[in-house]
């Protein structure tokens, strides 16, 4: 998988248009489904980047990213 040096954003709208349409055309037309899934989308890949930052040692990652809080259990 390679990147393009330069962003054609015409393309880019391309996709975003396509993968606008799957998205509602999953949802069964729905537009607001298809945004309530997305929000919902969000929320787990946001939760498993903070699981994968913890999990990444601060040394490999040379201060990327500030270190996750390790949860307390007092």
């Amino acid at each position: 998988m390679s990147q393009s040096a330069a962003p054609n954003p015409q393309a880019d709208a391309g996709q975003l248009e396509e993968a606008t349409d799957q998205a509602i055309a999953a949802c069964g037309g729905d537009v607001r489904d298809a945004v309530k899934a997305l929000i919902v989308a969000n929320g787990y890949l946001e939760a498993e980047v903070r699981e994968l930052r913890a999990a990444v040692s601060s040394g490999y990652a040379r201060g990327k990213f500030e270190p996750a809080p390790r949860d307390r259990k007092d």
